[in-house]
């Protein structure tokens, strides 16, 4: 059966995961690169990245996944739909190599591009995305990218069955938090943490069957 899934989710010691303002410039406003850098210098990244406890985990992101689903904050910076030309940030060759639903109230036809990335621009609820994608997927698994405003919805409805978060030790004050309004959410999942001598702590929540 398949299953719902999130990877490699990134947030501050304060629950932000991301900060602002975004632009074309400052993607994470002024996070910056600092809820990422742990997975920057990951073998899952880069042919000379470290490997260990921060690969692992990383490695898991595209196992067994066959479609994702984003916000329209991660495909592009506020106003991307404006711009026709307006490819994502990723360049021709997009490293999800699966149909992604982006879910936005700009709707546009589909986006084609190389390595079997192909772009769905959707104005649906949680509910309806997930059927397209689950549709999209087949027997493979649909993964939820964020941002966090996009996955705290998706965790609202009770549709994640996986999540790996990586708390990152810095604070940021300000930006997109992920937790508001999800007061118990823990109830219904097999939660773990795992500290890396990186410094970051990869918690998992499995939903309890």
């Amino acid at each position: 059966m398949s299953r719902v899934r999130v990877h490699n989710f990134s947030i501050s010691l304060d629950g932000f995961a991301t900060g602002e303002p975004q632009s074309l410039e400052a993607p994470f406003g002024h996070a910056g690169q600092r809820l990422h850098e742990w997975m920057i210098r990951t073998r899952f990244w880069s042919e000379q990245g470290s490997d260990g406890l921060d690969n692992a985990f990383a490695q898991q992101h595209s196992q067994g996944i066959g479609a994702e689903i984003m916000g329209a904050n991660k495909f592009g910076p506020p106003g991307w739909h404006e711009d026709p030309e307006w490819r994502g940030w990723w360049g021709p060759n997009p490293p999800f190599h699966t149909p992604v639903f982006v879910l936005t109230h700009h709707v546009r036809p589909p986006l084609e591009m190389e390595g079997g990335n192909v772009f769905h621009f959707v104005d649906a609820s949680p509910d309806e995305a997930l059927a397209m994608a689950s549709e999209a997927a087949g027997d493979l698994d649909v993964r939820i990218g964020g941002g966090a405003t996009i996955l705290r919805e998706f965790l609202a409805a009770g549709l994640v069955d996986y999540m790996h978060l990586v708390q990152v030790p810095i604070l940021l004050g300000r930006g997109v938090r992920l937790w508001d309004g999800l007061e118990g959410l823990e109830d219904g999942y097999r939660v773990e943490f795992v500290s890396s001598p990186s410094g970051v702590t990869h918690i998992t929540f499995d939903r309890q069957v």
